[in-house]
């Protein structure tokens, strides 16, 4: 039986892979700077300036683009905690130096630039979304364990996490953009959706580098955080609201969930096509297989209840315009 690699020898043997993707990601990012981003001209001063403070009329967003507006950025926000998370289990050192800090630059971008599209437009509650900024930064983030206390964050349970979640992220930024009935900001959403595009590429192919390193092993962290895997936002403020929002209305649902970031990311993978797993690296294939079933179920039930939903809500609606005419 071929032996678990430790982090060390893990973070030694994919160095090369590390650099050849950092390499990669150069070649590709491009050069973007937030300010070109934001309608300046539409800007003016709140009352502590002399002008007038927010009121929700002054807003041009729907209450759907607002919550995934607000869910976006704050979780860009929680910017500090995922650099740790990702220097603690990576390594600053090297390639994986570089990566980690050239991806926290880009990274951060996406929360200057929002937050001042959202200010200047006075899409929303500043006071409000500073409140949530500083609940959320309060908490922090640190890697879930699924199994408990016991199981520790680790190079393969990270790279795993972030390949999904970048991919994630990169749907919800895009799909908020068409809801935001603002060419201005889809165009933002679709600057920042392409650079978490980037990152994921770099995790993905890190992570399938792994997988070819060390299959059984690599196999049960990708597996493990697909069975558990939640969004990095979801201990913030309103999260729940928002995202049932957000599912109910197509900016990240189950389906786009299953069929749009895991089933292409394990595609890429050749994960249930692979010949190089041992009898334990089968095992978890098949339960991971069972789960994605159970999945594919869920989103079937899922997607029956917010039709049924959807419908009442519309039958509601126009039973009132009946009233008022």
């Amino acid at each position: 039986m071929a032996r678990d690699l430790t982090q060390l020898e893990l973070l030694q043997e994919l160095e090369p892979v590390a650099a050849a993707n950092v390499d990669r990601h150069l070649s590709m990012a491009k050069e973007w700077h937030p300010h070109d981003y934001v309608p300046w001209d539409e800007g003016r001063n709140f009352a502590a300036m002399g002008g007038v403070d927010w009121e929700p009329g002054q807003s041009r967003l729907s209450e759907l683009a607002k919550a995934a507006m607000i869910t976006n950025l704050l979780t860009e926000d929680n910017l500090p905690s995922y650099h740790r998370e990702i220097a603690e289990n990576f390594s600053q050192d090297g390639a994986w130096g570089t990566w980690v800090g050239r991806w926290t630059a880009e990274e951060n971008r996406h929360g200057i630039v929002m937050r001042d599209y959202l200010t200047v437009t006075r899409g929303v509650d500043p006071v409000a979304l500073e409140q949530a900024r500083m609940i959320h930064m309060t908490n922090g983030y640190a890697s879930p364990k699924p199994l408990g206390e016991a199981i520790e964050a680790s190079f393969l349970y990270s790279v795993a996490y972030v390949t999904f979640q970048e991919l994630a992220t990169r749907v919800s930024h895009r799909n908020t953009g068409k809801v935001c009935d603002d060419p201005i900001a889809d165009r933002m959403l679709q600057r920042i959706a392409a650079d978490e595009n980037l990152h994921m590429i770099f995790y993905r192919n890190l992570c399938g580098a792994a997988l070819d390193l060390t299959p059984d092993q690599a196999l049960e962290s990708i597996s493990l955080i697909i069975q558990h895997f939640q969004m990095p936002g979801a201990g913030m403020p309103n999260f729940r609201r928002n995202g049932v929002l957000m599912a109910k209305h197509g900016i990240y649902d189950l389906r786009q969930h299953l069929e749009e970031v895991v089933t292409p990311v394990l595609k890429k993978w050749n994960v249930f096509e692979r010949t190089d797993f041992t009898a334990r690296g089968e095992k978890t294939r098949e339960e991971l297989g069972l789960f994605l079933e159970k999945l594919e179920r869920d989103v079937v039930k899922f997607e029956e209840q917010r039709d049924r939903m959807l419908a009442r809500e519309a039958a509601k609606a126009e039973r009132d315009m009946a009233t008022v005419s």
